[in-house]
C-alpha cells in the first residue's frame, strides 16, 4: 500500500491524474531560486523556451545569458562564474550538456570544485520523435562517475521544482535530469525532498522485494506494486531521486528486508541507478538483483509510451522482473 508518511499525491492511480513535464519545474524553481538569491544566474545554450528558462531570462534580465550554440563555451564560463561567488545553472539538451561538453564539465567545473548547475533536459526515452541521437541515456553514468557532481533524477515536475531550489543551496557541482514529456504527478507540495536521501513510497506488511526506482518510471514502478500485491506478491518501491550520493543506508536496509532487489530507470541499464545499487550491494550485502533500463541499445523515434514498452519499462516488464529475481531468491 503507498506510504502514507511519504505524502503523496492521492489520484496517483486515476485515469486523470495531473501529469506534467519535469522541465516545467526546473523553470519555476528557478524563479524562486533567484528571488532567494541574487547571485543565482543562469546560461542558456539557444534552447531559453524549450528548457523553460525563459520566465528567468524575462524576470531577470541582468542575471541571464545566451551563449548560443556553444554548449563547451557556456560550461568554462559558467566554471568561471562558479568561483566567483556566482551560482550559475547550465540549460541545454542533455545530449549536447553533458553528452557534447563532457570534458569541460570534468576540467573546468568539477576539477576546481566549481559552483555550477547542470540542467540537462530533454533526456532519455521520452523526447521521443526526436530519436537516438536526441535521447541521453548515458547520462546518469557519465556524471555519476565525476569526482564533486551529485545526481539528482526528479521523478516529476514538483520534485523537479524542489530539486532546483536545492541544487541552488548546495556549494558545488549539480546535475539534474529533465523530461520532456508531460508524466503523472506522483508527490505532492508537502513531499519532502532531502538532497541524498530516498523515500519510501509503498511499503507491504512482509515485503519479498525492493522496487528502487528514480524518475518518471516511479510511477510505473508503483503500478506495478499495486498489481503485484493483489497477486499476493509484496513489496517495498523506494523513489532514489538522487543517485550521488546515493542513500546507501535505505540501499542496504532494503535488501536485508526483502532479499532481492529491482532497480527501475529510463537509462542504460549499465553506470546508472542499478549499477550504483549494485555496487553498494556488493560492498555491503549481496542479494539478487534484476535491472529495468535500456539493455545495452539506442532508443529509436517514437511516441514516448510506446518506446517505454519496446524498450521493456512497461509495467508488465516490472512485474516480469519482480518474478524473475523471486525465483532466484528462491534457489539462492
Amino acid at each position: 500500500m503507498i506510504n502514507s508518511d511519504a505524502k503523496l499525491n492521492s489520484k496517483i492511480f486515476d485515469a486523470d491524474v495531473e501529469q506534467r513535464a519535469t522541465r516545467e519545474g526546473y523553470g519555476e524553481g528557478l524563479l524562486i531560486a533567484g528571488a532567494e538569491n541574487p547571485n543565482v544566474v543562469v546560461l542558456s545554450a539557444d534552447l531559453t523556451e524549450s528548457t523553460r528558462a525563459e520566465a528567468f531570462s524575462k524576470k531577470f534580465p541582468d542575471r541571464f545569458f545566451e551563449m548560443g550554440v556553444a554548449e563547451q563555451n557556456m560550461a568554462a564560463v559558467a566554471a568561471g562564474l562558479g568561483v566567483s561567488g556566482k551560482i550559475p545553472f547550465i540549460s541545454s539538451y542533455s545530449t549536447f550538456s553533458p553528452g557534447r561538453n563532457w570534458e569541460q564539465i570534468r576540467t573546468t567545473i568539477c576539477y576546481n570544485d566549481s559552483n555550477v548547475k547542470i540542467a540537462a533536459h530533454h533526456a532519455g526515452l521520452m523526447t521521443g520523435p526526436d530519436g537516438a541521437t536526441h535521447q541521453n541515456n548515458e547520462d546518469i553514468a557519465i556524471m555519476r562517475v565525476l569526482p564533486n557532481m551529485r545526481v539528482f533524477v526528479p521523478c516529476d515536475a514538483l520534485e523537479a521544482k524542489k530539486a532546483t531550489i536545492a541544487a541552488a543551496k548546495i556549494t558545488g557541482p549539480v546535475f539534474i535530469r529533465f523530461s520532456r514529456e508531460k508524466s503523472p504527478i506522483i508527490t505532492t507540495e508537502e513531499t519532502s525532498f532531502v538532497p541524498g536521501k530516498s523515500i519510501l513510497v509503498w511499503k507491504s506488511v512482509k515485503p519479498q522485494v525492493a522496487i528502487i526506482a528514480c524518475g518518471f518510471l516511479l510511477h510505473n514502478a508503483l503500478k506495478a506494486a499495486a498489481e503485484l500485491e493483489k497477486e499476493k506478491i509484496y513489496s517495498l518501491v523506494i523513489n532514489m531521486s538522487t543517485i550521488k550520493p546515493l542513500d546507501e543506508k535505505a540501499v542496504v536496509d532494503a535488501a536485508k528486508k526483502c532479499g532481492a532487489v529491482v532497480t527501475v530507470e529510463e537509462h542504460q541499464i549499465y553506470g546508472g541507478l542499478g549499477g550504483a545499487v549494485a555496487e553498494v550491494l556488493a560492498r555491503k550485502y549481496p542479494a539478487p538483483m534484476e535491472f529495468i533500463g535500456l539493455q545495452n541499445t539506442f532508443g529509436e523515434s517514437g511516441a514516448p509510451k510506446d518506446l517505454v514498452e519496446k524498450y521493456g519499462m512497461g509495467v508488465k516488464d516490472i512485474k516480469e522482473a519482480v518474478e524473475k529475481v523471486l525465483k532466484r531468491k528462491s534457489t539462492e
